[in-house]
C-alpha cells in the first residue's frame, strides 16, 4: 500500500483507507466482504485512471517528486548484474549523490551512471538529497572516459532537483565540472542512454540528460529550473509555482512536443511509485530496444545523430 498520498489524490487515500479498514474487520472476524473490498477496489482503479489521465503541470512535478518511485538504487538492483561502483572523480573525493559503474543489461557488459534523492531520511541526508557537487560530475566525466575507452554502452538515470548551489560546490567549479561533463557526452563515440527517471532540474540534470537517445518516464519533468525557483524570480514568492509549471512546459509530453526527449516511457495507472518493479521492467525493455538500434550505428553516425539532434533543438 503506499504510505504517502498526494494533495490531489485525497478521494483515493479515502478508498485505500476504507478498503484496508474493511480487511482487518475481515480477518478479525468471520464476516465474508470480499464482495464489498472488489467494488472499492474497483472504484480506486477508476478513479487513479480518470485522474492520471488529466495530470496538469503542476501535478506532474509533485509526481515526479513522490518519494516512493524507482530510485536510481532501486534500478540497479533489478536491471542490472553483477554491479560493481566506481567510486572518487580523482580529483578532490567522492560524491554520494552521483555514483556509477560498470554492470551488465541483459547479457551486455555496460557502464551506468545515475543520480539518486535517497528513500529515507538519513539515506537522503548522505545522497545529499540528489544535489551533486562538482566531483560528482569530475566522476562521470570520469566513468564516461572508461565506457568510451573499453567500447562500452554508457546508460545514464538523471532525478534531481538541480546542482548544490553551496558555497564550497561554488568555489571548487561546479559550472566548470557540469560543463566539461556535457563536452564530454557530446565526445563519446559509444552508444548513450539517458532516462529522466522523477525530476530533471538545471544545469545538474543535463549534465547527465545529453546522449544519442534521451528518454522520460510519463509523469517525470525536465525544466531549466523548479517552478518555486522560477515563482521566486518572477512574482517575487514561491507561491505561484503552479502557474510557473504552466508556463515552463516542462512535462514529458512537453518534452516530446519540442523534439527534446526521444520517447516517453509509459508508467502504471497510478505512476511508478505504485508498482516500481513493473515501471523499471518496462524502463528495461525500451532501454534493450534502444540499444540494439545505436549499436548498430557505426561511430561516426553516433556522433552525427547527437550533432543532428542538438543543433535541431530550438
Amino acid at each position: 500500500m503506499i504510505k504517502h498520498f498526494l494533495a490531489f489524490e485525497k478521494q483515493i487515500a479515502d478508498l485505500e483507507g476504507k478498503i484496508e479498514e474493511l480487511r482487518h474487520l475481515s480477518s478479525s472476524s468471520d464476516i465474508n466482504i470480499a464482495e464489498e473490498i472488489g467494488k472499492l477496489q474497483l472504484t480506486v482503479s477508476e478513479k487513479l485512471k480518470s485522474t492520471y489521465s488529466q495530470l496538469n503541470p503542476w501535478q506532474k512535478v509533485l509526481v515526479s517528486r513522490h518519494p516512493e518511485r524507482p530510485h536510481f538504487q532501486d534500478i540497479i538492483k533489478n536491471l542490472f548484474e553483477n554491479y560493481t561502483p566506481l567510486s572518487g572523480d580523482r580529483n578532490f573525493s567522492d560524491d554520494n549523490a552521483l555514483t556509477g559503474g560498470t554492470a551488465f543489461f541483459r547479457g551486455k557488459s555496460i557502464v551506468t551512471i545515475g543520480i539518486d534523492k535517497g528513500k529515507n531520511t538519513q539515506d537522503r541526508i548522505n545522497k545529499n538529497f540528489g544535489m551533486a557537487r562538482p566531483e560528482g560530475y569530475r566522476k562521470a566525466e570520469r566513468l564516461m572516459e572508461l565506457a568510451n575507452k573499453f567500447s562500452m554502452p554508457l546508460i545514464m538515470f538523471v532525478d534531481t532537483a538541480g546542482a548544490y548551489p553551496g558555497k564550497g560546490a561554488e568555489e571548487r567549479g561546479q559550472a566548470e565540472a557540469i560543463a566539461k561533463c556535457i563536452e564530454k557526452s557530446l565526445a563519446i563515440t559509444v552508444p548513450s542512454i539517458s532516462v529522466i527517471t522523477g525530476e530533471g532540474g538545471s544545469g545538474g540534470a543535463v549534465a547527465l540528460a545529453v546522449a544519442n537517445n534521451t528518454l522520460m518516464y510519463e509523469h517525470a519533468i525536465y525544466s531549466v529550473i523548479s517552478p518555486e525557483g522560477c515563482s521566486s524570480i518572477l512574482w517575487r514568492s514561491p507561491e505561484n509555482a503552479e502557474q510557473a509549471a504552466e508556463a515552463l512546459k516542462l512535462t514529458a509530453q512537453d518534452m516530446e512536443k519540442f523534439k527534446i526527449i526521444d520517447e516517453i516511457i509509459p508508467e502504471p495507472i497510478g505512476g511508478a511509485h505504485r508498482d516500481p518493479i513493473s515501471s523499471i521492467n518496462n524502463l528495461g525493455d525500451v532501454l534493450e530496444k534502444r540499444l540494439q538500434e545505436l549499436s548498430s550505428l557505426s561511430e561516426e553516425e553516433l556522433i552525427k545523430l547527437k550533432e543532428s539532434k542538438y543543433l535541431e533543438i530550438g
